[in-house]
């Protein structure tokens, strides 16, 4: 039988794979993440949440299909509250075990 290779993840799977800019990759997943569960809580058609959102349809397609690259940490933060949720950004000191700060999605 062949043996596997198992490596633990860091938490971010951008990260793991070796993409610049990960910590930002991340959040905006986890932003989008967000986005596409309030869109479908209210069984939003891509139509539907495009006009909502003030975007045309294809870029609601782009965020489902996970193509990030068109948007912004700011402009997802601005769709969210565009459907009614509140956000918190909280400043905090990084953990002393010496691992760099991060950004991250509560």
């Amino acid at each position: 039988m062949k043996q596997r290779l198992q490596v633990e993840s860091s938490g971010n799977v951008f990260a793991d794979l070796s993409l610049p800019k990960a910590d930002e990759l991340l959040v905006k997943a986890e932003l989008v993440a967000r986005i596409l569960d309030e869109t479908e809580r209210r069984r939003l058609t891509q139509s539907q949440a495009a006009a909502l959102l003030g975007i045309d349809q294809p870029k609601i397609s782009a965020l489902k299909q996970g193509r990030l690259s068109g948007f912004s940490i700011e402009r997802l933060l601005r769709f969210l509250l565009l459907l009614g949720r509140d956000i918190e950004i909280a400043v905090k000191e990084k953990p002393a075990s010496g691992s760099a700060a991060r950004l991250r999605v509560a």
